[in-house]
């Protein structure tokens, strides 16, 4: 991986899947089912044992940094029960470990010689004795890798005390052996990580084995199950009550509210929109009637007004008519009068 591919990953981790804006986002979110919910809770077996003897190769589900600091974000918030995932893929993982783990101690039973009981006790005795003494020196190096100097110290007389029980438990059991069957290599299955162990590994081998990433991440997905195997019941019980009546997330309801208050405006504007179209059509519609009534008493008063400038006409004409017959029924009558003196 190069020193860009680096960065670019741990700006992942650390900001998620919007590190370049809103519009790099990736297409696919945490809660898909194609995620794996395991690796967001960094519990994934394919990841932590990869680079190992047990290396399970690529996960079937999708695995992305980014992708787990959204979910980290988005778990404050919402509880999203992804833990009772995880937890039935551990449970199937350490169940199929376990069943190696059986087969390989039937396989050393039918190879190995057996020895009586008492000769078993005192080689368990040495087993035992020599995983103590690789765990311990194992968490000393990790103290004082930790700067804890005076806990590595300490844990290393412990140590020394081990090795001189050691030393006695290891003749002990030569004792008991015929030379011969001392030389053989008398090994065990190591109860965590299905690794094998020789009675005669040293302090440094063991070390190595009980320090190594695949003894270290057996150790986590083991205890990791069984915290979550602890909380399992209360957790069923507070996804049943959750489903039941589902917790509303605060923040989801204030944008749900913002939401329904745009909608109210928007249906307003447009109701306080149609209301005044309507009140526009109904204005148009009363002034066009004016209009029509004014024409109407308009072409009224006109019609009135020629009816009468007829009448007028017509008297002033009758008048003018009998004016100009006046004079000549006068002359007639004083001409009659003439005749008869």
């Amino acid at each position: 991986m190069t020193a860009h591919d680096q960065m670019r990953a741990m700006l992942d981790q650390l900001m998620g899947t919007a590190r370049n804006g809103e519009d790099e986002k990736l297409s696919i979110k945490f809660d898909d089912p194609t995620v794996c919910k395991g690796f967001l809770l960094s519990c994934c077996p394919h990841e932590i044992l990869a680079s190992t003897r047990m290396d399970m190769g690529d996960c079937p589900k999708y695995h992305n940094v980014a992708l787990r600091a959204d979910y980290e974000t988005a778990s404050q918030k919402k509880d999203f029960f992804y833990d009772l995932e995880a937890m039935e893929q551990l449970r199937h993982f350490v169940a199929d470990a376990d069943r190696k783990t059986e087969q390989a101690r039937k396989r050393l039973a039918e190879t190995q010689e057996e020895y009586s009981g008492d000769v078993a006790g005192k080689a368990e005795k040495v087993h035992e004795l020599a995983e103590k003494i690789g765990e311990a020196l194992a968490k000393a190096e990790q103290l004082g890798a930790e700067g804890l100097v005076d806990e590595s110290m300490q844990l290393m007389s412990e140590i020394d005390i081990l090795r001189k029980d050691k030393l006695t438990a290891e003749a002990d059991y030569r004792a008991s052996i015929p030379a011969a069957a001392y030389q053989q290599q008398k090994l065990r299955v190591c109860d965590v990580c299905c690794a094998y162990l020789g009675i005669h590994d040293n302090d440094r081998r063991l070390a190595d084995h009980f320090g190594g990433k695949l003894h270290l991440g057996f150790i986590k997905i083991r205890e990791t199950l069984k915290e979550f195997e602890a909380k399992a019941e209360d957790r069923r019980r507070e996804r049943r009550d959750s489903y039941r009546s589902p917790r509303r997330d605060p923040e989801i309801d204030r944008e749900r509210d913002r939401r329904r208050d745009r909608n109210r405006e928007s249906q307003s504007d447009r109701g306080g929109s149609r209301d005044h179209k309507e009140r526009m059509r109904r204005s148009n519609r009363s002034r066009s009637k004016e209009r029509n009534r004014e024409r109407r008493s308009r072409s009224k008063s006109g019609r009135r007004s020629r009816s009468r400038s007829k009448e007028h006409k017509s008297r002033d004409s009758r008048k003018t008519d009998s004016k100009s017959k006046s004079p000549s029924h006068s002359s007639k009558r004083r001409t009659s009068n003439d005749n008869r003196n």
